[in-house]
């Protein structure tokens, strides 16, 4: 019997999102986003079939170069360290939570991120803060 294809939601996004440390639900510009210690991390736009994250702008433009099927700039957005993820191009679960756990960790004080080092980024996700 196979496993079914992994098929995110804008759930699944909310879900990983308050389960990582002090994190909060907050309505702004009509739209669900996700803050630690007052600092938002992700955005859900209302179509739900994308998120926004925090991204060093060097390693989000390396990203949208690499993966533009998953990855890109919302004009708006263009000037800022952020990056919109197209939820349903995402390989699994584990990259899902890589994603959000990165953009987590870049606003995450630094007593949370010694708290929770297992939370701190890897070498191989978007980068240093």
């Amino acid at each position: 019997m196979s496993e079914a294809p992994f098929a995110p939601t804008s759930a699944d996004v909310r879900a990983i999102c308050l389960a990582l440390p002090e994190t909060v639900e907050k309505t702004a510009w009509s739209m669900p986003t996700f803050r630690v210690a007052g600092k938002m991390f992700v955005t859900v736009p209302d179509d739900e079939t994308s998120f926004a994250v925090r991204c060093p702008k060097q390693e989000r433009d390396e990203l949208v170069l690499a993966e533009p099927h998953k990855f890109w700039v919302a004009e708006h957005e263009a000037f800022s360290a952020w990056v919109r993820v197209r939820i349903a191009a995402l390989d699994d679960a584990a990259e899902l939570r890589d994603i959000l756990t990165d953009s987590w960790s870049q606003a995450a004080p630094p007593r949370l991120l010694a708290a929770h080092p297992e939370l701190c980024p890897r070498p191989e996700s978007h980068g240093p803060r």
